[in-house]
């Protein structure tokens, strides 16, 4: 494996732990985890690139080793708000090229419109935005918000570092032995009593208060200038959030038609974790983008 080194910067006021790998000076690459992931998770990617880059890679809020802001639920803006702080401490002054999966790629999307000038090329990993939703929704949502905040989730505990690689290869059943391991020792750390615990606030199991606004969203793509790189997996789980294939594909189909500039790749034999499971591929697509 690559060597990589940790750094601990304030973003907003929040202690945030920032993964560096390769050369400084090498050109950037930032790269930003998806939803319960950590900037670890980048390693075997990093490990197949060819060429020397120097990635960087946080913890976002509440994730991995990143302080959690102690509020009781978590609000999509700070995302953006957090990648703004990022980019400003490392590169003020040049754009940037981002890399995103899930969570990740949505939240550098809306930033790639919102500010334009910061970006010089994007790679979307499936993030694809949420459900589309209609006002008539809001009482319903607002309700299970304020039912879900008076009584806060919590994380259920693991017996072991290998009790966590195993509920890591359970949900991917592509995940190697030997990467689960090395990912869940980044992605849990045991506690006072033994037991390991989720590096992840519980709270950001808490539903948003604030209904998905797919328009609002695709105004953000349609307002990016970089060129984009859409990278699917072809056996991902998407469509379990999005409903039905026969209506979810038509409608990615339709948002991505709003990125003025966007090329589109499927990595073979891959799951919506498509970093860990074929990064040698992805590493291929990222250098030939960047």
């Amino acid at each position: 494996m690559k060597k990589s080194h940790s750094e601990f910067i304030t973003l907003r006021g929040l202690r945030t732990h920032v993964m560096h790998w390769g050369t400084p000076g090498a050109p950037k690459i930032f790269m930003l985890h998806g939803w319960m992931d950590v900037g670890a998770s980048f390693q075997f990617v990093v490990d197949c690139l060819k060429q020397d880059w120097h990635v960087i890679a946080p913890d976002w809020r509440g994730f991995g080793l990143t302080e959690r802001p102690h509020a009781d639920c978590y609000w999509f803006a700070d995302y953006l708000g957090d990648l703004d702080a990022l980019l400003t401490h490392y590169s003020p002054d040049q754009p940037v090229n981002l890399l995103g999966h899930s969570m990740g790629g949505n939240v550098t999307s809306l930033y790639a419109g919102i500010r334009p000038e910061r970006v010089a090329k994007l790679i979307n990993l499936e993030g694809f935005g949420l459900p589309s939703t209609t006002p008539e929704q809001a009482p319903a949502r607002y309700a299970k918000w304020l039912d879900e905040i008076s009584q806060p989730p919590v994380m259920r505990p693991y017996a072991s570092r290998d009790a966590v690689a195993a509920r890591l290869m359970k949900t991917n059943p592509r995940l190697l032995k030997e990467r689960a391991d090395f990912l869940a020792s980044h992605w849990a750390a045991p506690d006072a009593n033994g037991q390991w615990q989720i590096l992840g606030d519980p709270a950001h199991k808490i539903t948003s208060a604030i209904l998905y606004r797919t328009e609002e969203a695709l105004a953000c793509w349609a307002a990016i200038t970089a060129p984009v790189l859409w990278v699917e997996a072809d056996d991902t789980d998407i469509w379990r959030w999005m409903g039905p294939k026969e209506t979810a594909r038509p409608e990615i189909d339709r948002r991505l038609s709003y990125i003025p500039n966007c090329r589109k790749a499927m990595i073979k034999d891959a799951g919506h974790m498509l970093h860990h499971d074929q990064p040698q591929d992805l590493a291929v697509l990222i250098e030939d983008f960047f």
